[in-house]
């Protein structure tokens, strides 16, 4: 008697492709719960909805953009800026929210070919504020709610839907 025999082959087949299956299903399933509970999160912050310095400006890049966070169809949560001339939509690839409310963001830009994270805060009258923006090798252009480069604090927006 052979040590393999032909069964056993179709046995180890069926099992390795239950195996792939499974495997394959759980990535395709991971994936959308992560987005689901990142959309919640954010939802439940109070982010999602558009954003402006002053809402009844058109966007333009000197006086301030129209910034909006949604959830897509497919549960993937977007931020799009709104430059007036110049837009753009990146996503948001995860957020947690510290002991103080402090809501931090990370959002991959595929044209600068990085991640940002961003710190932002939720006042009582509903305005949101900038504390921190830094790049993935820890470059600071908002620091402690003031722009590195001028030492101006960063403006109150105001939701604009």
């Amino acid at each position: 008697m052979e040590f393999f025999e032909a069964g056993f082959f179709q046995d180890m087949t069926l099992c390795l492709s239950r195996s792939i299956a499974a495997v394959m299903l759980w990535a395709a399933i991971t994936p959308a719960a992560g987005a689901a509970t990142l959309a919640a999160k954010v939802e439940q912050w109070g982010l999602l909805g558009s954003w402006a310095v002053d809402c009844a400006v058109r966007p333009d890049r000197d006086k301030g953009a129209l910034l909006t966070y949604e959830v897509r169809k497919d549960g993937r949560v977007m931020y799009r800026r709104n430059f007036g001339e110049v837009s753009d939509e990146n996503e948001v690839v995860s957020a947690t929210v510290n002991a103080e409310g402090l809501l931090n963001v990370m959002v991959y830009f595929p044209s600068l070919h990085q991640a940002r994270e961003f710190g932002l805060l939720l006042a009582k009258d509903g305005s949101l504020r900038a504390i921190y923006n830094r790049s993935e090798r820890g470059e600071y252009t908002i620091r402690d709610g003031k722009y590195v480069a001028t030492g101006a604090p960063t403006p109150v927006q105001q939701r604009c839907d």
